[in-house]
């Protein structure tokens, strides 16, 4: 006997439909073209298959009973997206990827990258999405192990540079200055300036951990012997430090509306703020130039109030 699997392919789905939407057997075989007792055949050999009765036969019409009527819903989501797969796989076949995956470090402003995905997805891109969270070494090391075909933020230092023997290519989005902060409450928010690194020592540090998960991990401005508090992200270390719970660097215009506000208070130290380069980096194709979506997202870093509105433009500003 035909199993379920065998039975229910999309012709047939379509053949219950017309069933159901005549009335009749003969009524369905005249609009499939079909002779009565083949249309008979075919709807009693899926009957059997699933052990259910799907039309009521005792009178002159066909009338679906609750075990057809709910096969022919989850029949017609099962065409729809049979059709949507189909149109998909065309779509695909022209030069889009199937999947974009993009590693965003946690220093990038999210709601200029929202907007940038708002007008990718506003071409109806057959394209699916997937943003990912990434800190440090972490957001490179998805790019290199495979997991993420661009990413957005990346920390290249001379070591890294060695990645583009590897595909990996990358460009400069722009610098980005830190400044030393504390919340107001915070004993650091009242002693003399520079805060020297002796001082800062008895204090604790808020860092972002780096997300990276193989090979050794990026350490940033921190004091050797000082007390760390570690979080998952930037946005994370953000917050700890508007709670009093340490002092550290924090990208510069993700803190200036909290100090504006007086919710952060910006401290001069001895040691040099830091200064960074951001990169975007994606992976290069074996052969060929990349794909449609990645194209196009690159494409967005050729204009700069872009590339400014992803390093500065967080929320609140």
């Amino acid at each position: 006997m035909p199993s379920a699997r065998d039975v229910l392919t999309p012709d047939a789905l379509a053949m219950l439909q017309t069933v159901a939407s005549t009335g009749s057997f003969a009524g369905a075989a005249r609009a499939l073209n079909l002779v009565p007792s083949a249309l008979s055949y075919r709807v009693r050999q899926i009957e059997d298959a699933l052990d259910v009765l799907l039309f009521d036969r005792s009178a002159r019409q066909a009338r679906i009973t609750e075990a057809g009527a709910e096969l022919l819903r989850e029949a017609a989501r099962l065409l729809g997206e049979i059709d949507a797969v189909a149109n998909r796989v065309k779509r695909v076949a022209t030069g889009w990827e199937p999947m974009l995956t993009i590693a965003v470090d946690s220093v990038i402003a999210r709601d200029p990258l929202l907007d940038l995905a708002t007008a990718f997805f506003a071409l109806d891109p057959p394209t699916r999405l997937k943003l990912r969270d990434e800190t440090l070494l972490g957001t490179i090391e998805a790019l290199t192990s495979g997991e993420a075909d661009l990413a957005i933020g990346a920390v290249l230092d001379a070591a890294s540079l060695a990645f583009t023997a590897t595909g990996i290519r990358s460009r400069p989005i722009g610098e980005l200055c830190f400044v030393y902060a504390v919340a107001p409450h915070h004993p650091l928010a009242r002693l003399p300036e520079p805060l020297t690194d002796a001082v800062l020592r008895q204090h604790r540090a808020v860092a972002a951990a780096d997300s990276v998960r193989s090979g050794p991990s990026m350490t940033v401005n921190l004091v050797g012997g000082q007390d760390v508090l570690t979080v998952p992200s930037m946005q994370a270390k953000l917050n700890a430090q508007l709670h009093g719970l340490g002092g550290g660097f924090l990208p510069e215009p993700m803190a200036r509306p909290y100090i504006e506000a007086g919710h952060l208070v910006e401290r001069k130290t001895e040691r040099q703020p830091p200064l960074a380069t951001m990169h975007c980096a994606w992976r290069v194709r074996s052969a060929g130039g990349p794909g449609r979506a990645l194209e196009w997202w690159l494409a967005q870093f050729e204009h700069e109030a872009t590339r400014r509105a992803l390093l500065e433009r967080h929320r609140g500003r």
